[in-house]
């Protein structure tokens, strides 16, 4: 199994509004979709999505949105063996408001994907027996999550971590990720400024490898990409695309960048690889079903736009 995600999965009930309503405001929007989604669920999609063999690890509840997610999952080419059906915990839902400038706000009700511990760890173990890379992300408990990881540093497999949502962690997860791969908002909560500039990116990213990160990658949106390691550092300027809808862009960006890494491409060409993958996921709306496929993304890696 090539590529191993351990995390999140959740139904998504989108509203597309003119822009985001302030407190206490009500607004008309212009439509409504309901589509799966959540971080690991979307970035096993795009994985398979691009060609990768993809294994996910999560929970999903015994219920009509669990009932529904799964089989959609499976439909893309992800394998499924290892998700558990949970009784105890209502599957996962996020509540996304996009506005006309393909901004968003997103709140998430993390039933089933927050009762991931030991036993979830203990199903994930005999995937990383045979991948190359592991997704992690932070809508699952950080405990399991650098379990998971702790195990696929001791097999050789490459742990790539989207810090998402946004919090500060302690130094000692960092000393277990190979790549991090923060948004600007992401990047902020680690280092305590937000970086708007490539230059600021780099600040950060020094920032993040002194606490122990091995490479960093920071998305700055419709701004492009900045990637430091130990061999070198660069930036990936933005494809140009028309955004509609922004929602689950770094999912994209980080299943093409772990399905470059587990073709054995090298760092700069993973970045570019993801940022392709990124850029072709707010042309289309909604997040799972934004995922990119390899045709339309080695056209846009070749051409430049879309």
């Amino acid at each position: 199994m090539g590529i191993v995600v351990f995390g999140s999965i959740n139904m998504d009930l989108t509203t597309y509004a003119p822009r985001l309503p302030r407190p206490g405001e009500t607004l008309f929007g212009h439509s409504f979709i309901t589509v799966p989604g959540g971080k690991g669920s979307n970035q096993a999609v795009a994985a398979a999505r691009l060609g990768a063999p993809t294994r996910f690890i999560g929970r999903i509840g015994d219920d009509a949105f669990g009932r529904e997610v799964l089989p959609t999952i499976q439909q893309q080419g992800v394998d499924v063996s290892g998700v558990m059906v949970d009784k105890d915990h209502a599957t996962a839902l996020a509540v996304i408001s996009v506005d006309d400038q393909a901004e968003n706000a997103i709140i998430v009700i993390s039933g089933a994907n927050m009762a991931l511990d030991q036993t979830d760890v203990a199903r994930c173990l005999p995937a990383l027996d045979t991948a190359q890379v592991l997704l992690l992300q932070l809508e699952v408990p950080l405990e399991a999550s650098m379990a998971v990881a702790q195990a696929a540093r001791e097999r050789g497999v490459t742990v790539v971590l989207d810090p998402a949502p946004a919090r500060p962690l302690p130094d000692e997860v960092f000393s277990l990720v190979d790549i991090l791969t923060p948004n600007e908002v992401e990047t902020e909560a680690q280092v305590g400024f937000l970086p708007n500039t490539p230059e600021d990116a780099a600040r950060a990213a020094s920032v993040l490898r002194a606490r122990g990160a091995k490479a960093v990658i920071v998305k700055l949106g419709a701004r492009g990409v900045y990637y430091e390691s130990s061999s070198g550092s660069g930036f990936i300027p933005p494809f140009r695309v028309k955004a509609v809808d922004s929602v689950a862009a770094g999912d994209a960006f980080n299943g093409g960048l772990a399905v470059a890494l587990y073709e054995g491409k090298p760092l700069p060409e993973a970045v570019r690889w993801g940022a392709a993958a990124g850029a072709l996921a707010v042309t289309r709306p909604g997040a799972m079903p934004s995922m990119p496929y390899r045709e339309e993304l080695e056209r846009l890696l070749k051409e430049g736009t879309v």
